[in-house]
């Protein structure tokens, strides 16, 4: 019985490659974040704007800007090192600027 029990459990794969949890931390992350800075946006056109299309805009800038921050973190969730990457310096010979 015991071997049986064994034999049904399903395999789940380490965090790092579980990319159905990072899909769905995104995503969940993309909504927040796009829902509530385009409230932020709602709230500082309604304090500094005037006409109704620059407050439709205050608030497509606010959506913007929810969208980009989350694009770029979603972006690192899924790089493999889960950072920024590190550019790489040659090792070549510096060039003299003394005239010999």
């Amino acid at each position: 019985m015991a071997e049986e029990s064994n034999a049904h459990k399903e395999y789940v794969p380490p965090p790092v490659y579980d990319l159905n949890a990072k899909w769905d931390a995104c995503l969940d992350l993309t909504l927040r974040r796009g829902v509530y800075y385009s409230f932020v946006g709602a709230f500082g056109g309604l304090l500094l704007f005037r006409s109704p299309a620059a407050r439709w805009a205050a608030i497509a800038f606010g959506a913007g800007a929810g969208l980009g921050s989350a694009y770029s973190e979603c972006s690192y969730k899924f790089a493999k090192d889960g950072g920024l990457p590190v550019p790489h310096v040659s090792n070549a010979s510096k060039v003299s600027t003394e005239q010999e």
